[in-house]
């Protein structure tokens, strides 16, 4: 053989042992995310929907947990796609030599890119369709009863939700774009329906995160309260030791004593109340029993992270806003290390804001008593939200990193209208939740502080007695 044959040998044989590394990282990686959302579901599901006398049901189950934990783990991996292609840059462009680090080169990123935008359509069109399908269905009348019968249902659903959504995106390609090639475009599944279908989905998602992240943003600091002991000066724990012991007290007697009262009770709200109570009394003790440290120290520290990550997010949206205005051109490009924590923030900030709003309220999980349909919705919001993140962070100029794979072929990202018009809602939501926050927050402490909290008044639905009634 000549020597430019083993040239060509030598490189093919590089390339496939670079396609071997990166398909055992990408596995690796998928595997670790698997496992803590594994971990993370089977904390919030409901027991006895998995241990059922009737064994079909609890393989049903159990084939829908499975899958809303690949849907939760292409979740979590869209969230940290983008802080973790910021960082292996920074890294690569700061240590260009080292022979340890060159497995963080640029294909591993766009494949772990393609490969996220891949299972979340994936996820999206096919497998959170079918998990919903298959927990509700029974099988065919007058067919076989088992899970292969429930298979074949789901399947027929499914296909003919596919269509009903081909469809639906026909129509509204055509509405948009009526253009015969626009339209001729979709009969290309992989290349063309795919992608314009998941930019929909996108899009929906971001106008999602645009209501829900300042909601959030207002609504951390108030979380972030009721998880950390705040300083003695701020909370009186043993005020609210004795009330709760107190209202426990109470309701043992009504239950110990039903006829003592002369209103129905239901008894089974009356025991759900002693045992939230008892919750209460426990989480209280422990955090009485906290250090001097974590008092008065971890408190204030969380505060001031929160203060400082939510005025940089409002800032950096606001001198985005001017860029956009002195500038057409400044539309997202480059890269920004910031952005990283901040867009880490906004994720949680938007899922705090998603499920403190009315409307999404009852999507919340409960601990051990989450039913499997309430599973598949959350993982499905979930990756609605995760998977618009990064056209959510670079539309408000947290991060200039350009978007890889398809994820980069949003055309209405280049719409200088839209992106403008999306940060300043983005801002004025923000500041409009921040100022009621806080605003509501000062205005109960003086109600506090001038003792107004304890002025008796009128409980709404039971009327004063007259004097009639009283003497009788």
């Amino acid at each position: 053989m000549e020597a430019a044959d083993y040239e060509v040998l030598s490189v093919r044989e590089q390339l496939f042992h670079e396609r071997v590394r990166e398909c055992i990282i990408s596995t690796l990686l998928f595997a670790t995310l698997y496992i803590l959302c594994h971990i993370f579901l089977t904390r919030f599901k409901k027991p006895a929907e998995f241990t059922t006398v009737d064994d079909e049901d609890a393989t049903v189950n159990k084939i829908a947990l499975e899958l809303c934990t690949f849907t939760l783990a292409v979740a979590l991996g869209a969230v940290l796609l983008l802080p973790f292609s910021i960082i292996s840059n920074e890294v690569l462009l700061s240590l260009p030599r080292n022979y340890y680090i060159q497995w963080l080169n640029g294909s591993l990123i766009h494949g772990l890119w393609n490969l996220v935008f891949l299972f979340s359509n994936l996820s999206l069109i096919f497998l959170m369709p079918f998990a919903y399908f298959f927990t509700e269905s029974e099988g065919f009348a007058g067919s076989r009863k088992g899970v292969l019968g429930r298979v074949y249902e789901t399947v027929v659903m499914l296909m003919l939700l596919t269509l009903l959504v081909l469809g639906m995106v026909w129509v509204a390609s055509a509405i948009v774009d009526n253009n015969k090639a626009s339209r001729e475009s979709l009969y290309d599944f992989w290349e063309y329906y795919l992608p314009y279908l998941y930019s929909c989905i996108s899009f929906l998602g971001v106008l999602l995160l645009l209501v829900c992240t300042p909601l959030g943003l207002a609504r951390m600091f108030s979380v972030t309260g009721k998880l950390l002991v705040k300083p003695r000066l701020l909370e009186d724990l043993e005020e609210q030791l004795y009330c709760s012991a107190f209202e426990e007290a109470a309701l043992t007697r009504r239950i110990c004593n039903p006829t003592s009262c002369w209103l129905p009770l239901d008894m089974e709200l009356l025991h759900r109340q002693v045992l939230a109570l008892q919750t209460q009394r426990v989480l209280l003790e422990k955090r009485r029993k906290a250090s001097a440290w974590q008092r008065n120290l971890g408190y204030p520290l969380a505060m001031l992270c929160l203060l400082v990550l939510t005025g940089l997010s409002v800032l950096t949206v606001a001198i985005h806003i001017l860029e956009l205005l002195i500038d057409e051109a400044a539309m997202p490009r480059g890269m920004q290390v910031l952005g990283c924590p901040l867009t880490i923030y906004l994720m949680v900030s938007s899922v705090v804001g998603f499920y403190s709003s009315s409307l999404f309220r009852s999507l919340r999980p409960r601990w051990h008593d989450t039913a499997m349909t309430q599973i598949i919705g959350n993982c499905v919001c979930l990756l609605v939200l995760s998977s618009a993140l990064p056209v959510f962070s670079r539309t408000l100029g947290l991060t200039r990193f350009d978007l890889l794979g398809d994820f980069g072929r949003f055309n209405w990202l280049g719409n200088f209208y839209i992106v403008f018009l999306y940060n300043a809602a983005f801002a004025g939501l923000t500041t409009l939740c921040l100022v009621k926050t806080f605003t509501a927050a000062v205005r109960a402490e003086l109600i506090r502080a001038f003792g107004l909290d304890r002025l008796p008044l009128p409980v709404s639905g039971f009327p004063r007695a007259s004097r009639k009634t009283q003497h009788q």
